[in-house]
Formats: structure tokens, sequence, C-alpha cells
């Protein structure tokens, strides 16, 4: 999510600095963002000068980096203490008239405000995979964002080329509550024997004119990371957002979808 948040910003003359846990993360990651520039200009849905672009691009591992930001966005995985964590050390380095985000998908905001020393200027920003595609961008208020942080959230996404949907800091937000029901099901099903993957994928696709089926979809975000929404959604929300034991499972088996090869699909 970080290298696509990255690209997305990029790629509309924004300076970017994405800072790393450790050298060969910040390695990894500036690959991975060349990567999909470059994938944008081979398949023509990029035009300009490449080397300005990447030229704007700093890879660091030093906090402080973010002296000069206007606006940091966390994309640390889905762990309420590693996001608090992160969001901690990036307001520390922040000047004072910067906004931060969460890209959070379920955790609150509200919550991860405690981490920050200006929760005013602190909004949820919950991006779409692929980044680059995607269109959306949900706008998640906390408790204490002020509205000139929303405001500017508006702003930002305008400036991507993207929608905004805002929506008020609850378990799951609207798109994640949404979306992880549907796949809940669609595994459940699975379990049943009722369908095979592809054929309740192609329920929602032909049917209700879905880009991507639900199980697909699962594949593509990552099965622990879905499981690891369903399980804070169950938690706060209750027994219908229970994962099912077919996730549980893959999870336990290392089946987390396109990132290992194999999920619901088979990636090889």
């Amino acid at each position: 999510m970080g290298a696509g948040i990255a690209h997305a910003f990029l790629v509309k003359g924004s300076r970017v600095v994405v800072v790393e846990r450790n050298g060969d993360a910040a390695r990894s990651a500036q690959e991975r963002i060349i990567a999909s520039v470059d994938s944008s200009f081979g398949r023509g849905l990029l035009e300009g000068d490449r080397e300005l672009i990447l030229a704007r691009l700093r890879v660091s591992i030093d906090y402080a980096d973010f002296a000069q930001c206007d606006l940091a966005i966390e994309a640390v995985p889905e762990d309420q203490a590693l996001k608090a964590t992160a969001l901690q050390a990036v307001a520390q380095a922040l000047p004072p008239h910067a906004y931060l985000a969460t890209n959070t998908s379920s955790l609150s905001v509200s919550g991860l405000a405690a981490s920050v020393i200006n929760p005013k200027r602190f909004v949820g920003l919950h991006f779409f995979n692929p980044v680059p595609a995607s269109t959306l961008i949900e706008v998640v208020v906390g408790e204490e964002t002020a509205e000139d942080a929303v405001d500017a959230a508006r702003a930002w996404v305008s400036g991507l080329g993207k929608t905004a949907i805002v929506v008020r800091d609850v378990p799951g937000f609207a798109s994640s509550r949404l979306g992880v029901a549907i796949a809940l099901e669609a595994m459940r099903m699975v379990e049943e024997g009722v369908a095979s993957p592809e054929d309740i994928d192609n329920a929602m696709v032909l049917g209700y004119k879905h880009p991507v089926g639900p199980l697909r979809t699962t594949d593509i975000v990552g099965l622990d990371v879905r499981l690891g929404i369903a399980e804070y959604l169950h938690s706060t929300l209750g027994s219908r957002f229970e994962p099912p034991q077919i996730l549980r499972d893959k999870v336990a088996a290392n089946h987390l979808g396109r990132k290992t090869g194999r999920g619901f699909y088979d990636w090889n």
C-alpha cells in the first residue's frame, strides 16, 4: 500500500518521502515504486518525463526526513500497537503545520489519535488496492479531527484524480464493513460446498456488476489482512463478522492469496 500511495502522489507532481524500518525494506520499497511507475508507462497510462517523476522520490530510514512534509500517511500493517508506534514517531518529526493520516482499513481513527501530538490535524485516508488504478479514497473523521483537516483531505483526493467519501469513525467504516460482510459470506459458501470460488465470484461480477468477485478480492488484499479486519469487527460489532474456519485454516497454512501464490485461487 505504501508503494502504491507513493506512486499516486508522485505521478501527480508531489515530492514524496518514503521512510522504511531498515535499509533492506527501503531498497525493496524503492524497487516496488520504480516498477509501478515503469508499469504505468509501459501500459500507456502515464505520460511525461520518467526521470523527472522519479527524481521527486526519496526513500529513507530516518523519520527526520519528514521535517519538510505537508502531509504524512502511515501505511504499516493493520496492527494497533505497530500503528501507534509509527504514528508517534512520525508526529514528532512533522512540522507544526503538517497533517497526519492513517491508511487503516478498520481500526479506530480516534483510538489511534491518542498517539499523535495534534489530533485535530489527524484523519483517516483509506486507500484501496491497487492504489494507482483505484478511484476511491475513504476519508475517516475521528472524534477530534478538525474541519480544515477534512477539507484538506478532500483536496488531496481530488488532486489525485480520485473520489472521496467521508465517513464517521465507526468499526470498519463503510467500505471495509460492507466488503468484509460479503467476503465472509462467500467464504462460508465455499466452506459449505455451495459452489466453487470461481462461480461465487462470477455471481457477483456478472449478476451484480462488481468488477472483481469477493474471493478474488480477498486474495488480492491478503487473507491475513482480511482475517485481522474480521476479528476486529467480530469483537466490536458481534457474531455476524465471526471469521469462518476456512479463512483461519488458510491463514494458518500461509495460503494468504496472491502474495504467497495461493489463497482461494492459485496465483502461481
